[in-house]
């Protein structure tokens, strides 16, 4: 298990657009790997390569549904349709929220980690991971969609993750 080190904001690597993986290579695997490893020891649900300092178009998610842990490279959306207002947060601006406007159904197609195209189509949580790490992949942060922005005491950050594990277990059920 291997943990990176979260770049935070304001590091000018989060607001560089990645380039795309032209070969996945042993180092790329190792890349989605440390990537989870860091997602999950950080209590995130979603990660983008440029989080970890590294200018690849590679994100890792899990929203704690079905479809488990999702690692794509260069991950496209290719439909989205629906509208949700919510919070979102993220692990390069620890301590924030702010409220976003995204779709609530996304198609994302990309490639796994041995170069199988995959595509996954994602409601609610899932859509707002997706599109939060792809924007991450384009240079764009949360804070520049968010209609609201506000700072999350120590105490309510812990009760935002619990609701947002809820919110996955729901969409477990339906």
């Amino acid at each position: 298990m291997a943990i990176r080190e979260i770049v935070l904001e304001p590091n000018e690597v989060l607001h560089q657009v990645a380039e795309e993986v032209k070969e996945i290579t042993p180092a790329i695997r190792k890349l989605l790997t440390d990537m989870a490893d860091t997602m999950y020891d950080a209590d995130g649900v979603g990660l983008a390569a440029p989080q970890v300092g590294i200018l690849k178009r590679v994100i890792v998610i899990d929203v704690g549904d079905d479809n488990g842990l999702i690692e794509m490279i260069n991950p496209e959306i290719i439909a989205s349709e629906g509208e949700q207002f919510g919070p979102e947060g993220c692990l390069s601006i620890p301590g924030y929220r702010g409220d976003v406007r995204r779709a609530n159904q996304v198609t994302v197609k990309g490639l796994n980690r041995k170069g199988k195209e995959i595509t996954i189509t994602g409601t609610e949580l899932l859509a707002r991971a997706f599109q939060h790490e792809i924007d991450h992949l384009n240079g764009i942060l949360y804070t520049e969609l968010a209609e609201n922005y506000y700072e999350i005491p120590p105490e309510e950050e812990e009760q935002f993750e619990q609701e947002q594990e809820q919110q996955a277990t729901n969409e477990k059920k339906e």
